[in-house]
């Protein structure tokens, strides 16, 4: 059971390209397929596993340094995602040999400086650069931001790579799902994408297609299976910051008005949310407020509206510290596991997480592992007193609203059981503001009651 627990962040890891290494047991090797009823047995449990991640057997202790050296070499190379190894039972009790030193990760190669030569031509010879950042260019910050400056091209940030660039007049932290955005987009003579899948909860979140055509687009990606998935005119297999450092080395600067069609986006962008729900403007105002009051902050969102209003647009102000489920696998109650895990690798940095009522419900007992753990997360609960995204789109589809509304959860008496100090605020940015500047010694609950 504690393997199909996992399975959901399983999942959640590889749509986010997360390195995840995952060691679960399994029953003793002489019982495995045969059906004997023994506790935890499933009918073949790698099998299982492999539908959704590289997954290997350990049946000899000599087994266990090499396992790992193929595990890491696959979470440090391609794309990033969860890799299982399973123990069985009988074998776990073996005594072990000393592991060796761990195996020397080979870095990610260069692409051909042909392929690089072909793209570079490309890049020369275009008026109205965009590039589109994905995921995969979160760390590449300084060499997006160089090329960018070279090329006068606004750049287009996926929800994974919001935080690069943060305040830059370029900088385009929007949806491509957004009419404005994929304006921008359409208005340009070549397209450079680094580091996105390209993927349709970020480029087409409303099902409506009608998406710029992408075919003469050059496309840089790690992992060799996505650069088939898309028409591009040049292709290029390898890491986002070292293909963007290469190009903006050698890149012809040039004036294309490339900070005005980035403004003109944003301010568009950020108008359109209105029209989409009259209530985003105010809920991506609560997200600003937290990004204000803790300069620098990671925030894990969970899947809720305020977290839906922020990805279609917000300006995070940290590379890589603005991350949700909304956009990946989707799951209920991502926030609060997903905070453990930013606090414990991040210490010193301000954690929030922001979830809702219903997702909170998902995944309470991570609140006591924060609270085991001192560590200093705000939990930040947008009160909605149940499913109200839910039932909208019910509603919106014309489908009879159902099981929407359970009864809400009283989460003063809920904190209190969990050991956490409690506030509760108006959906106002300035009572959240000053809830999140109070004094913190470990985890706290802030709720947000969501206005009517």
């Amino acid at each position: 059971p504690g393997l199909t627990n996992t399975l959901t962040a399983m999942a959640q890891a590889r749509a986010d390209s997360v390195p995840m290494l995952v060691i679960s047991g399994v029953n003793r090797r002489a019982s495995l397929g045969k059906g004997l009823g023994l506790l935890h047995e499933l009918p073949d449990q790698a099998r299982m596993v492999a539908a959704l991640c590289p997954t290997e057997r350990i049946e000899d202790p000599a087994e266990v340094g090499p396992a790992l050296d193929r595990a890491f070499a696959r979470l440090t190379s391609g794309r990033p995602g969860p890799v299982h190894i399973e123990v069985p039972t009988d074998v776990m009790p073996l005594p072990c040999p000393e592991l060796a030193a761990p195996a020397v990760q080979a870095e990610v190669a260069m692409p051909p400086e042909s392929t690089l030569t072909t793209a570079l031509a490309r890049l020369e010879t275009a008026r109205r650069v965009v590039i589109l950042a994905g995921g995969g260019a979160r760390r590449a910050g300084d060499a997006v931001q160089r090329l960018a400056e070279a090329l006068d091209a606004p750049v287009v940030l996926t929800t994974n790579a919001r935080g690069l660039m943060h305040g830059h007049p370029l900088a385009v932290p929007g949806s491509a799902s957004l009419d404005a955005v994929r304006a921008v987009i359409a208005g340009a003579d070549q397209v450079l994408a680094l580091g996105t899948e390209l993927g349709p909860t970020d480029y087409d979140m409303y099902v409506r297609g009608g998406f710029p055509d992408l075919s003469k687009m050059i496309r840089v990606d790690v992992c060799a299976d996505q650069l088939k998935r898309h028409a591009c005119a040049v292709a290029i297999q390898g890491d986002a910051a070292a293909v963007a450092a290469w190009f903006a080395a050698r890149v012809r600067p040039r004036q294309a008005e490339g900070e005005t069609r980035a403004a003109s986006a944003r301010a568009a962008a950020r108008g359109e949310l209105a029209t989409l729900h009259p209530a985003m403007p105010r809920q991506l105002a609560m997200v600003e407020a937290i990004r204000d009051t803790l300069p620098g902050a990671i925030i894990v969102g969970d899947s809720t509206q305020p977290v839906y209003a922020a990805n279609l647009f917000y300006d995070h102000d940290r590379a890589g510290g603005w991350f949700n489920a909304a956009t990946g696998y989707g799951a209920l109650g991502f926030g609060p596991g997903a905070a453990v895990g930013a606090a414990v690798a991040a210490p010193g940095v301000p954690v929030v997480c922001l979830i809702g009522d219903g997702g909170l419900q998902f995944s309470p007992g991570e609140l006591r592992t924060a609270v085991d753990e001192r560590l200093p997360i705000s939990f930040v609960v947008w009160n909605n007193a149940g499913f109200r995204e839910i039932a909208e789109a019910m509603s919106g589809a014309g489908v009879e609203v159902i099981g929407c509304t359970p009864s809400p959860l009283k989460m003063e008496p809920f904190a209190a059981a969990c050991d956490l100090p409690f506030q509760s605020v108006a959906e106002e940015p300035a009572a959240l503001a000053a809830a999140l500047r109070m004094p913190q010694d470990g985890p706290r609950m802030i709720e947000v009651r969501v206005l009517t």
